[in-house]
């Protein structure tokens, strides 16, 4: 089957309500799991906050309120991250190989789960609210690798949203509210106005909503390592496939290395790998351009003198906490470089990445400095691949019947180096 033909199969029989889908065409079983995060109460909503590892109270809490006459964007920037249930409690999904046989006595199909090489953990970009992109993707990961793949939203992503950020009635009005309070703002859409609004008055929901993901992750291989998953086996190989904000998110793990868990993982960056400061989210599908100089602002410009206003922030970003340093060594090229360096220096050959020439989101020259060192030592495989078709970062492989032949001869070109990298 061609790239157009898995994704427009898997998006008609993808859902995440049904525990199980049998897809016999492509041989894959979806299976969906309901998770919950023991995480959302880092987030904005609280009274006050507690960090358990090291008896710590902070009294302070964040003024969510918004003195903006517009009820719809209100709604938005209003709402406390912490209370969202719909980012608490959810379902993931995992693609696993299957062996359909015809049977003589009825011609009906008899599956068999194949047996796995080990598992997975997809990541997706930024602002994405729907798996179809990512599902073909998952499933040449598991073709080719013989792996279980898991599709696992980042928090406030995916099926990890209130339904009105998707509704888009309510977000064109949301929209219609912004553009009259910042006439000035670029690429402002009713796709990027939930992100947007909650991040340019609270950039710092990235660093919470990221920490949360990153413990959710956590929560999750250390459910796998117990031996505590209902369908994975606890001495399973972790690997990760991420892509863009997923790809920030997927090098932190890896530096951070919590429990020792990923000493032995494997990391496939797609279109990701910079630093922070050296990506431009700024895109009617990623984040408008208030959203984007507010969080440029607060993490690149401003953050030392927020972290002197901010106890809880400064706690986290401290050496307590290794994830809190790695994810700051992570937000400037120039800062904590040698720290940084040295980290990915060790992990080198659990590392690899592609870049793609046209993407002025995640431009090539950063994943190569970043990954391979300002000095370009650090020997970390990287490579620079171009298309024969206007692509761009957010949509690589356009599902059009018009480019079929060679946007699946460059899905299958990505996905030799990536599932060499990740068998």
């Amino acid at each position: 089957m061609t790239y157009l033909e898995i994704y427009n199969l898997l998006k008609s029989r993808f859902n995440l309500l049904d525990e199980k889908i049998d897809i016999p065409e492509l041989e894959t079983r979806i299976i969906n799991i309901p998770f919950e995060s023991f995480s959302h109460s880092l987030l904005p909503g609280e009274d006050s906050y507690n960090c358990n590892e090291h008896n710590v109270t902070f009294d302070q809490a964040y003024d969510l309120a918004s003195k903006l006459r517009t009820p719809h964007l209100n709604e938005i920037i209003e709402t406390p991250d912490s209370k969202i249930t719909e980012n608490v409690k959810f379902n993931y999904s995992i693609l696993v190989p299957i062996e359909v046989k015809k049977s003589k006595k009825t011609e009906k199909n008899i599956i068999k789960k194949n047996k796995v090489n080990g598992t997975i953990i997809l990541l997706h970009g930024l602002n994405e609210k729907d798996w179809s992109k990512y599902l073909p993707w998952a499933y040449k990961l598991m073709e080719q690798t013989g792996k279980q793949v898991i599709l696992f939203p980042i928090a406030f992503h995916m099926n990890r949203t209130p339904t009105k950020w998707i509704d888009p009635r309510f977000l064109r009005t949301a929209n219609i509210e912004r553009k009259e309070i910042f006439p000035n703002v670029a690429n402002s859409s009713f796709a990027n106005i939930a992100l947007s609004a909650r991040l340019q008055f609270h950039p710092q929901r990235f660093l919470w909503s990221g920490l949360q993901s990153f413990y959710d992750v956590m929560q999750l291989i250390h459910e796998i390592r117990s031996g505590l998953h209902p369908h994975i086996k606890k001495k399973s190989t972790i690997d990760f496939f991420a892509y863009s904000i997923g790809s920030f998110l997927a090098n932190i793990l890896m530096l951070t290395n919590s429990y020792n868990y990923l000493s032995k993982s494997k990391l496939f960056n797609f279109c990701g790998g910079p630093t922070l400061n050296r990506m431009n989210a700024a895109s009617k599908y990623i984040l408008d351009s208030e959203a984007n100089i507010s969080v440029y602002s607060f993490y690149i410009e401003r953050l030392e003198g927020e972290l002197k206003k901010d106890e809880r922030l400064r706690h986290y970003f401290s050496d307590l906490h290794p994830v809190g340093k790695y994810f700051r060594s992570m937000l400037e090229f120039h800062k904590m470089q040698d720290f940084r360096e040295k980290r990915f220096k060790e992990l080198h050959k659990q590392i690899s990445a592609i870049a793609l020439k046209q993407d002025f989101v995640v431009p090539p020259s950063e994943v190569l400095n970043t990954l391979k060192g300002s000095d370009n030592k650090i020997p970390t495989k990287v490579r620079v691949m171009d298309f024969n078709y206007k692509y761009d970062h957010v949509i690589p492989f356009p599902p059009t019947k018009k480019l079929e032949k060679e946007v699946d001869k460059s899905f299958n070109r990505v996905f030799r180096f990536a599932t060499k990298h990740l068998k």
